[in-house]
């Protein structure tokens, strides 16, 4: 089972970044998958979920508005889509996908909002 994060970097405050996460090892279009991250210090903490089949989406309040997530099945990739960047946006963002009991992370990729 693989996760592969990529998109990271950095970026102004107000720009743009989009993350991938490539799935291989399992049945992706079978899991619930989300993106995570974890700014120094703090816990780990959710960014936005997408059920299964793309129907249904959830983000925490500090990126409602501001972030998409979205799935492509046919790729076994999913996508967050961050615009508007704060410097608070600043953490290593984790690729999850889960079903029931099953849990998968990738390694992580940085995302770094500074001038």
């Amino acid at each position: 089972v693989q996760l592969v994060e990529s998109g990271g970097g950095l970026v102004q405050p107000g720009g743009s970044l989009t993350l991938s996460c490539a799935a291989s090892g399992f049945t992706f279009s079978s899991y619930a998958m989300s993106w995570y991250r974890q700014a120094p210090g703090k816990e780990r903490e959710l960014v936005a979920v997408i059920g299964s089949t793309g129907r249904s989406r959830n983000y925490a309040d500090s990126v409602k508005g501001r972030f998409t997530i979205s799935r492509d099945n046919a790729k076994n990739t999913v996508y967050v889509q961050m615009d508007s960047l704060k410097p608070e946006d600043t953490a290593v963002y984790y690729c999850n996908g889960r079903r029931g009991y099953t849990d998968y992370w990738g390694q992580g990729t940085q995302v770094t909002v500074s001038s």
